[in-house]
């Protein structure tokens, strides 16, 4: 049997529902962005667990289908009208690599490690040199 999906193709809109998930919820708490665009996830929400819906719930797939398609819509509206400086430097802050690297001034790291010792030394081929 063929498969009809590429495995990488998915992880890869598994990974980007996540980041814009994470993106929303650091921007939803973020006091620069205006209190009437945190409405949109909300309403979004709101409209989620309403039980007036476009397609109803019972009918298996597609009423739960509507719903995420509504989610995604949300969070990508609320995303495009925040201010893109606010955004850009939210997304700068999930992509950099944080923990425990540490970083090194130049200056640091011309000097000489601890424990080095600058000597002269010479070497003997045979035993009685």
């Amino acid at each position: 049997m063929k498969r009809t999906s590429d495995p990488k193709k998915t992880a890869g809109i598994l990974a980007d529902i996540i980041k814009n998930a994470r993106l929303t919820w650091r921007l939803l708490r973020d006091d620069r962005v205006l209190p009437w665009l945190k409405a949109i996830p909300l309403a979004t929400l709101l409209y989620v667990l309403s039980p007036l819906d476009l397609v109803p719930d019972p009918i298996l797939g597609l009423g739960q289908l509507d719903d995420l398609a509504i989610i995604l819509l949300g969070i990508k509206l609320f995303i495009e009208l925040c201010p893109e400086e606010i955004v850009r430097q939210h997304l700068m802050e999930l992509t950099s690599v944080a923990g425990s690297y540490r970083v090194v001034d130049r200056e640091e790291a011309a000097e000489e490690p601890p424990g080095y010792i600058e000597a002269t030394y010479t070497v003997k081929d045979e035993p009685g040199d």
